[in-house]
Order: structure tokens, then C-alpha cells, then sequence
């Protein structure tokens, strides 16, 4: 259970939350674990197999407080307000802030900075468990870029700008990424690839991505803002855009150090992935219940919120940036804050 920007997140299965005067109490088998004021309270997040009374449900409703729910593993299932107070506002302030000449870009940059950063921090990482060899150099030389990619972006006058520096430092971090990949043959790469991934390595990372993506479709579907209306990522038909932009920062950090360590500890092997007529290839069942088991695992690490200053699990990195995402679009912070992951 943690409380984070006024917003009460609760995962511990099998835990009922009532309301009794002014304040939530969270019971778990029959003891009291957490009484949190409802005054300080803006909303209610829960996952799983957590039970709100209807009490509770009710005095949210009418206090204008969102009750969100979500799956056990971050999908989201349904939201219950009263009357529309904030929503259609914080809304209304995504698409202004879309139609804008500059928030767009401003935006956008401040998710490529997150995103370039934490790419950054995992090659920086790499070189230094690689000292002294020719995969160290490489590794060194392709985060230098990246704090290139960095002040260039400072630079970026349009929105066009900063995609082009964000392809760039991607490339440049591909280029260093395959190099951390120490399992054989077996795990061989020739680039990035999806739609089909093309190698074992590119079709853990995009069965991480589409997980990833998910979870922050789902923060932001718990926060009010529309999953279709992003900044970073055109606009087009059934594509989330927003979860698009809000997942960037997070990719190195709950899928790509992830996929590294699952590969080069051995513990997916070849019996993991299946080949398709046509070259792709894919994880199998076994496989895929593998590397889910190690993301949860994953999201429940805890971190230093540099915003915050106070420790986070991974898995609420997604709930906690889209409400920062938020609170600026509703201009209640000046710039939008990336999550950087060290």
C-alpha cells in the first residue's frame, strides 16, 4: 500500500477498504493495516483482488474522488466517479494542449530526455561491467553519443526535431544494446525488428514493450487522459499515442535491463521461442509465462522518485507519471517531469 501524489494505491490481495467518517481503512484478514484521512485523498487505485465496500464507493462518488480499478497485473478494468468535475477539464487541457504551436514539442522533448537518459544509464552500466575490452569501448562510445543526442535535443526548434534526435540516439543505443547480449549463438541479432521480430533477443523485447505499453495505457485511462491523444507520436486511428510517449522513458527501464538479465543468466533458452514459416519468431507458452513472472518481480524493486523524493515501486512508475503528466497538462506544473531511472 503506498499513498503518492494524494492518490492511495493498494495491491495487497485479498484487502477490503471501508470508509468509516472521514477516513479509509484498509483491512487485511480482519486487521487494520492503513487509516488514511479522505480529505487528502484525490483518489483510490486498486488492483486485483481487493474489495471497496459501497459505502466507500458511494462517499467517492459523491466527493467527486476516483475509484479506479485494475488487474492484478496493471490492466485496467473500470473507473467509477460522481457527476464530471475534473475529467472532461483535464481533457479539455490535452487537446489544447495538442493544438498548441509549442506544448507539443515542449512535451515531447521532455519525454526524449527521460527516455535518452535511462537508455544512457543501461549502456553506462554495460561499459562498466565490460571495462578494458573492445564490447566496453563500444559501449562507451555509443553513450557518449547519447549525451550528444541530449544536448542536440535541448536545441530541437520543432516537434519534427526532436523525433529526429530521439531515431538517432535509438539507433546509437541498438548499436550498444546488442553488444550487452552475452548468451551465444543461439541469442544472435543483426538489429532491431518487430512486426514481426526477426530473433529470440527482439521478441523478448517486444513481448516486454507490449506489456509495458499496456500498463501505461492503463495509468492513464486511471488518471483521466486519453490513451489516442499523444505528443510525441502522431495521431492515427486505434493507436494509443499517449501510452506511446508515456512508455519511451520507461522502456530501458522495465523491459531492456529486464530482457538482458532474463538472456545472459540463461534464464530463457532456446526452448523458450518457436520459429514461424516466414522468419518470425516468438515466445512459446513456457516462454512467455517466464518473462512475465520476472516483470512483476521486477515492478515490485522500489526506487528513488527524484520528484517525489521518496521510494516507488517500478510497477506504479507508470500511475505516478501519468498524474505528474497530467498536473502539468492542467498547467499545474511548469514542465512535464520524466522518470530517470540511475
Amino acid at each position: 500500500m503506498h499513498e503518492l501524489l494524494n492518490v492511495l494505491y493498494v495491491q495487497t490481495q485479498g484487502a477490503v477498504l471501508h470508509v468509516e467518517h472521514d477516513t479509509v481503512r484498509v483491512e487485511v484478514e480482519g486487521a487494520t493495516r492503513l487509516r488514511a484521512p479522505l480529505i487528502r485523498l484525490s483518489g483510490i487505485v486498486v488492483f486485483g483482488r481487493v474489495t471497496v465496500t459501497p459505502f466507500l464507493i458511494q462517499r467517492c462518488a459523491e466527493d467527486g474522488r476516483s475509484l479506479v480499478w485494475l488487474t492484478t497485473n496493471g490492466r485496467f478494468t473500470a473507473r467509477v466517479e460522481g457527476e464530471t468535475r475534473g475529467n472532461v477539464l483535464l481533457r479539455r487541457a490535452q487537446h489544447l494542449a495538442l493544438s498548441d504551436p509549442d506544448r507539443p514539442r515542449e512535451v515531447a522533448r521532455q519525454v526524449v530526455a527521460g527516455k535518452i537518459q535511462n537508455s544512457r544509464n543501461v549502456l553506462l552500466r554495460g561499459a562498466r561491467e565490460a571495462t578494458g575490452s573492445a564490447r566496453g569501448e563500444v559501449l562507451a562510445q555509443a553513450a557518449a553519443h547519447l549525451a550528444g543526442s541530449l544536448e542536440r535535443l535541448r536545441h530541437a526548434t520543432t516537434l519534427d526535431e526532436v523525433r529526429g534526435v530521439e531515431g538517432d540516439a535509438a539507433r546509437s543505443y541498438f548499436e550498444g544494446f546488442w553488444q550487452m547480449v552475452r548468451a551465444g549463438e543461439e541469442f544472435a541479432v543483426t538489429g532491431r525488428s518487430r512486426r514481426p521480430p526477426r530473433d529470440r533477443v527482439n521478441a523478448v523485447l517486444s513481448f516486454l514493450y507490449a506489456m509495458v505499453r499496456n500498463e501505461c495505457a492503463s495509468a492513464l485511462e486511471g488518471v483521466g487522459l486519453d490513451p489516442q491523444v499523444g505528443f510525441l507520436h502522431a495521431l492515427r486511428p486505434g493507436r494509443p499515442a499517449l501510452a506511446l510517449d508515456l512508455m519511451e522513458e520507461l522502456r530501458p527501464v522495465l523491459a531492456d535491463r529486464l530482457a538482458l538479465t532474463l538472456i545472459n543468466r540463461r534464464q530463457l533458452q532456446a526452448a523458450h521461442f518457436e520459429d514461424f514459416p516466414g522468419g518470425a519468431v516468438y515466445l512459446t507458452d513456457e516462454g512467455r509465462k517466464t518473462v512475465v513472472i520476472a516483470y512483476q518481480q521486477r515492478k515490485t524493486e522500489e526506487v528513488e522518485h527524484r520528484v517525489l523524493k521518496q521510494k516507488v515501486a517500478l510497477g506504479l512508475a507508470p500511475h505516478v507519471q501519468a498524474r505528474l503528466l497530467a498536473r502539468h497538462l492542467r498547467r499545474e506544473l511548469p514542465d512535464y517531469p520524466p522518470f530517470i531511472y540511475r
